[in-house]
């Protein structure tokens, strides 16, 4: 731990440990600033493991703070952080509220630019935080009657407003027929950059499903299973209604029951209110429910309006509470004091169950085999010191439909590095499926970028060094706010 110096400043102020972080390497690094009145150079420590990052623990007093960094012999600031034009020439800016048990936060309320793909290299960049051994005693504390009022204002607001605000002013929703070949529908879905679509059925002359990436990940285990019912050369004539035909003798043989598994569609009308459907998606553990509307009372005729989700639907709280988030006060917490998500045990915890994990050169056959049985919607990647890499998710798997890529590979050969590296090319929304924070950022922070499209969950990171925390998801904040 590094040592933690004080800035010199009125008996009875209370001092706040800042973490400041320079991870763009350097042979020497020295911090400088308002806090020092510019006359000091404080020595930067690189980060154990990380030689290229270097961090120094300063205590501050509330209040506004101008710094910059002196690296070998060259004063530098970061363009991506919040900056000014002063005395000094081009400085970095922090800003300390007065109240000592807030911590301190840059967000994009402040932080220059709103570019989402430049605030997803946080930590190719500096960064300021809480020194994690003095984090709990600058934690903001709030009462439990504040933490009820929250959450029972979220829950008012979206029991008030209907799918209907879900609605874009354009856009296209694409289903597929259930006639349709395999093969032929995961083509579409790849070429649309989807990664589900509902199902429809001529005959009945209604929607009956839906077909997800999850479909694939399945249908790529059975044909590398040696008793499979299932072929490649199926494949390619195998229709939608055949394979969850397939699907269902599977769930029947997985759940050791004599009858097969069935699933009804899961949708919603538009007069549904979006507290009714985050419910139905929690409770029904799927990532996307059809808005259907019919004119016809026994239902014939539908319309297929929109594909209502989680994200959508958080989307709307952050806009409704943007201009007034003061009565939210549970969005000030830090997400590591709020009970959500998935987090890395700590030396001692046996209780808690450990967070599943990828590395490079782990095969892409364990990689869909730990997705299905982890229940899970993406594996963090991390190296040998559990330094976060990457994210591999079950969408990434739409990569192998280009070209045909699953029939020529093999699943216990290919890694899961390499599977990445295949969909490079197709996926230009890679960089927010790996969208990163720290324990200390608020809630607020975190809901934000869980609204932005192509987001499903935040990985919780130690500063400097990426070193794998924890995992929030989408579903784990409605499940805390709807408990």
């Amino acid at each position: 731990m590094d040592p933690v110096r004080d800035v010199g400043s009125v008996v009875g102020t209370v001092l706040i440990p800042m973490r400041f972080v320079w991870p763009y390497g350097g042979r020497s690094v020295f911090l400088s600033g308002s806090f020092t009145r510019w006359s000091e150079l404080l020595p930067m420590s690189p980060v154990e493991g990380c030689p290229a990052v270097f961090q120094v623990i300063y205590r501050l007093p509330p209040g506004y703070h101008q710094y910059k960094f002196f690296v070998d012999g060259e004063w530098r600031h970061d363009e991506h952080q919040p900056y000014v034009h002063g005395q000094y020439g081009i400085v970095n800016t922090v800003l300390l509220a007065t109240d000592p048990n807030y911590i301190p936060l840059i967000t994009s309320d402040i932080a220059s630019g709103n570019n989402m793909d430049v605030d997803n290299e946080t930590f190719r960049r500096v960064q300021v935080r809480v020194a994690d051994d003095a984090l709990s005693e600058v934690l903001p504390r709030i009462s439990d009657t504040d933490v009820q009022i929250s959450r029972q204002r979220i829950s008012a607001f979206l029991s008030k407003h209907t799918a209907y605000e879900l609605l874009p002013e354009s856009g296209k929703v694409v289903a597929l027929d259930v006639d349709l070949p395999v093969k032929q529908a995961f083509h579409i879905l790849h070429e649309q950059g989807i990664y589900m679509a509902p199902l429809w059925d001529m005959c009945k002359g209604q929607f009956v499903g839906v077909l997800s990436a999850l479909d694939f990940v399945l249908i790529l285990r059975e044909l590398g299973n040696r008793g499979s019912n299932l072929t490649e050369e199926e494949l390619e004539t195998h229709t939608i209604s055949a394979w969850k035909e397939v699907k269902s003798y599977l769930n029947k043989q997985n759940n050791g029951h004599g009858t097969a598994f069935s699933r009804h569609l899961i949708h919603a009308g538009p007069y549904d209110n979006l507290k009714d459907i985050s419910m139905k998606i929690l409770h029904k553990e799927v990532s996307t429910v059809p808005i259907i509307h019919s004119t016809s009372e026994d239902g014939s005729f539908p319309q297929l309006l929109h594909l209502a989700s989680l994200s959508g639907i958080l989307k709307c709280i952050c806009r409704y509470f943007r201009n007034c988030s003061s009565s939210l006060p549970i969005l000030q917490l830090p997400i590591c004091a709020i009970p959500v998500g998935t987090w890395v045990p700590k030396i001692g915890e046996s209780n808690r169950r450990p967070l599943a994990v990828l590395r490079p050169s782990s095969s892409l056959a364990s990689a869909l085999n730990l997705l299905v049985q982890a229940q899970a919607s993406s594996i963090p990647i991390v190296d040998d010191n559990d330094s976060l890499l990457d994210i591999y998710c079950r969408s990434d798997i739409m990569a192998l439909a280009k070209d045909k890529a699953y029939t020529h590979i093999n699943l216990d050969e290919m890694t899961v590095q390499q599977a990445l590296q295949l969909g490079q090319d197709a996926y230009e929304l890679r960089s927010q499926r790996c969208q990163m924070c720290l324990r200390s950022d608020s809630l607020h922070k975190v809901i934000e970028r869980l609204a932005n499209p192509g987001v499903r969950r935040i990985v919780i990171v130690e500063a400097g060094s990426k070193r794998l925390e924890g995992i929030v998801s989408l579903s784990d904040i409605f499940k805390f706010f709807l408990s």
